[in-house]
């Protein structure tokens, strides 16, 4: 037995302690991009290691870093392992253009009808609702005599 290797609790909670402030550097194969400036990243799976599915993940733009609505479903499914192989360039083109040929067809049928359609990109995110009867702030607003 060596002398090193240390089974009380204490000893072993101390050795994670000190594990958890050496800096990590987790290095990944870039796999690609896409239109919004996403870069995806994956480390391959390792089965003698232990490691059957590979650990992917993606990195937004500084500007995108708390709003990911616009990433591209070929890109959702290829990091939640639903497929193996990531998206083509040529397979996110052809998508996108149907996405925008889709939007355009439903414009122009709602101006035919004359019904007035408002599309997902002009409603605006509001976090909750706003009445007249009620104070925006209290202390401040109306006050009832």
């Amino acid at each position: 037995m060596s002398g090193k290797a240390t089974r009380s609790l204490f000893g072993t909670a101390f050795k994670h302690f000190l594990n958890s402030l050496k800096p990590r550097r987790t290095v990944g194969i870039l796999v690609g991009d896409d239109y919004h400036g996403n870069k995806y990243y994956e480390i391959p799976a390792d089965p003698s290691k232990g490691k059957r599915h590979p650990k992917r993940w993606f990195v937004p733009p500084a500007e995108m870093r708390f709003d990911q609505d616009l990433m591209p479903a070929e890109w959702d499914a290829w990091l939640r392992n639903r497929r193996s192989e990531p998206p083509s360039e040529s397979e996110l083109k052809e998508n996108l253009i149907i996405a925008t040929m889709k939007k355009q067809n439903a414009d122009n049928l709602s101006n035919e009808d004359g019904r007035k359609v408002i599309s997902a990109e002009k409603i605006s995110k509001t976090s909750f609702p706003v009445y007249d009867e009620y104070e925006k702030t209290p202390g401040e607003g109306l006050k009832y005599k």
